[in-house]
């Protein structure tokens, strides 16, 4: 028994936990995430609205800075995300102090309005982070993973603050 445990013995245990985990944990992950209900969006959430070209045209317009949020239910990251960052206190005082337009582009069943959006900034699918400044100047992209810092430093560029 001293060989085996000096020897491969706990490698191979140890591999073995490390393959368990990875079937497990993606279990674990979307546990809480419930499926999509036909006509229901992300959007009627946390007082996001529905996404659309128009609707980022207007505020736009109006010199608003937004927040847009390509998700879908699905997406493991997208969930994460939601819950660490965009759901946080800070951003959601930082939505708040630069009255930030948060849209909601909920990719759940593969729209084709926003495949073609992500396409036309390098993507084949969600999560995309799109921050407009409130100058009209082009969006930033924010990383796939994100925490309350980053977002909030994101809307107080976007912001000149």
């Amino acid at each position: 028994l001293a060989t085996k445990i000096g020897g491969k013995l706990p490698g191979r245990i140890l591999a073995g936990l490390v393959i368990l985990a990875a079937f497990i944990a993606p279990s674990i992950a979307t546990a809480g995430i419930k499926a999509p209900v036909a006509g229901e969006t992300l959007a009627a959430e946390a007082g996001a609205e529905d996404w659309s070209v128009d609707r980022v045209s207007a505020l736009r317009a109006e010199g608003r800075v937004i927040f847009v949020d390509f998700t879908a239910r699905w997406c493991v990251t997208c969930q994460v995300n939601k819950a660490v960052a965009i759901d946080s206190a800070k951003v959601r005082e930082a939505f708040a102090k630069y009255n930030v337009a948060f849209l909601v582009a909920d990719w759940t069943n593969q729209d084709s309005v926003i495949a073609a959006a992500l396409a036309e900034h390098g993507r084949a699918g969600v999560p995309l982070y799109l921050v407009y400044p409130a100058s009209g100047a082009e969006p930033a992209v924010l990383p796939q993973v994100l925490t309350p810092g980053l977002v909030v430093k994101a809307i107080e560029t976007a912001a000149g603050a």
